[in-house]
This record gives structure tokens, sequence and C-alpha cells, in this order.
């Protein structure tokens, strides 16, 4: 039972399996079970994982119980960093040490990832939507999009069914592109470039066609790339590449694609074509 739960267990699990309270005791005792919430025990683990941690809060929190916000956007890789403190919705109100809880009546956004209950992609965006500064909501919602084909219909559902949402109004402008945001520290040194060189600004991120392109100026018909390594080696994303570029000479556009090397260890190249393509801003 343990092992398909990241080694927690609970006690009404524990009791339907058979599991007598002096048994449960006997094991407490020995250290065999460690107390981790009221009623939710490790199975001998000294060193639990994140979603050990993470399962454990949302056990704690009884039936219907869902990970939510930051914890749900760190399991699903949508936030970098150090693991955030447990987040978890609930139905009624709860109150378990160590975990912050929310009480929502709406908890049909919900799924399992890593065998942890769960809202949604869709639905944590929403969540984040009050916490995170604009740049870091838009890299969220970029990496549902790479990772999860999260699409801004996705997260527009959600946001009908839960109108008074907190960020609502941005989270819309990032999912329509209304709003300039950068992605990465190469977009960023990009765009500085531009600013040095009083060249006009482009739209960043936004959708063209049926794709999002880093950069695109739509009134010069020119849409730019910026490939990281970290971003761009594996095969889907080769392939995703290639759809772009496609895309955009379909489209009309003239097409560049500059990597890391180019705009941080051989801007002069770069900034000779740009001067070429790109009006006085």
């Amino acid at each position: 039972m343990a092992g398909s739960q990241h080694g927690v267990v609970t006690r009404a699990q524990l009791l339907r399996a058979g599991v007598t309270l002096a048994e449960l005791e006997h094991r407490l005792g020995t250290g065999a079970l460690l107390p981790v919430h009221r009623g939710v025990y490790r199975a001998g683990h000294l060193a639990p994982s994140v979603e050990a941690r993470y399962l454990a809060a949302v056990l704690a929190c009884g039936e219907g119980a869902l990970l939510s916000g930051r914890a749900a956007a760190h399991l699903y890789g949508l936030l970098k960093g150090s693991a955030p403190p447990p987040e978890v919705t609930t139905r009624t109100t709860r109150r378990v040490p160590g975990v912050r809880t929310r009480r929502s009546r709406q908890l049909d956004d919900a799924t399992t990832w890593r065998a942890i209950p769960v809202t949604t992609v869709a639905r944590t965006l929403t969540d984040l939507a009050g916490d995170l500064p604009l740049d870091a909501l838009a890299r969220a919602c970029h990496e549902a999009g790479v990772r999860y084909r999260t699409t801004p219909a996705d997260v527009e559902a959600v946001l009908a069914r839960r109108p008074n949402t907190p960020g609502a109004k941005k989270l819309r402008h990032i999912i329509r592109g209304d709003t300039r945001v950068t992605l990465s520290k190469l977009e960023k040194r990009f765009l500085q470039l531009l600013r040095q060189e009083g060249l006009a600004l482009p739209h960043t991120n936004r959708r063209a066609g049926g794709r999002r392109v880093d950069c695109r100026w739509p009134e010069r018909k020119l849409t730019i790339e910026l490939d990281s390594y970290q971003f761009h080696h594996s095969r889907h994303a080769w392939e995703q590449d290639r759809r772009r570029e496609r895309e955009a000479r379909s489209r009309g556009d003239e097409f560049r694609r500059y990597t890391y090397g180019d705009v941080f260890e051989d801007q002069e190249q770069v900034l000779r074509e740009l001067r070429l393509l790109l009006p006085a801003g």
C-alpha cells in the first residue's frame, strides 16, 4: 500500500486493510510507522521525497482534497527552485500544521499526477494568477503549453467557472498575448540589444498562426526565434522549431533564428542584420 503512495499511508487505510489498533500502536512504537500529520504516517522511511510530503498533506486534509497553488505548480514543473510548502484545496475548512489550506466549493478541476490528487494544470494557473508577478506567471503559462499542451481556451474555461479569480485580468493579458513578457535570460538580453541600438521592439511570446513565437514585428513581417540549448535540444523541440519557421514563411514573414552564442558572444553580427531589418524605435 505504501509503495503505491510514495511511502505514505493513513490510519483509515491501515484499519481497512485489517491492521488492528494494537498492531498500529506497536508499529508506531518501533518506528515502522512515523507520524507526519494526524492519522497520516510514513512507512518506515526517514527521508521522504517531495511527493511523499505533498501526498501526506493531501491525505491529512480528507477526502476530495487536492494539492494546489505553488505546490501543484512545482509538482508539474511550472515553477523552478526549491519545493514550496504543501498547499491544499478542500471543500471544507481544514487546519493542518505545516500545510497552507484554502477552501473552495468548486473542485471539479481535479486530476492525478505522480499518484497525487492535484488541481489540473489550467486550474493551477488560475490559482497562481493572484500570487505571482507578471513574468513569473508568464513563464508558468509557457511551461504549461510546452509540457502539457495547455491552451488559452483551457484556462478561459476555468476562469469562466470562477469569474472572481484574483489576478484573472493579468492572466488573460498573458494568454491573449496582450502583455510584452520575457521568459528567459536570452530574450531579456536580446531586447536589451534592441533598446541599446534604438531599434523597434517586437511583440514577444504571442500567438502567430497556431503557435507562440518569441519575437515578431507584424508591421515589418519579421519573425525571430531565440534558441537556447536548454529548451531546444530535444527532438520534439527541434520539430516544433521547424514548424514555426515554415509557418512564419507561409504567412510571408522574413525569418531569423539566433542562438545564445549569437546574442551573448557575437552581438555585432546580429546587430548588423537587425539594423537592416528594423526601423529605429
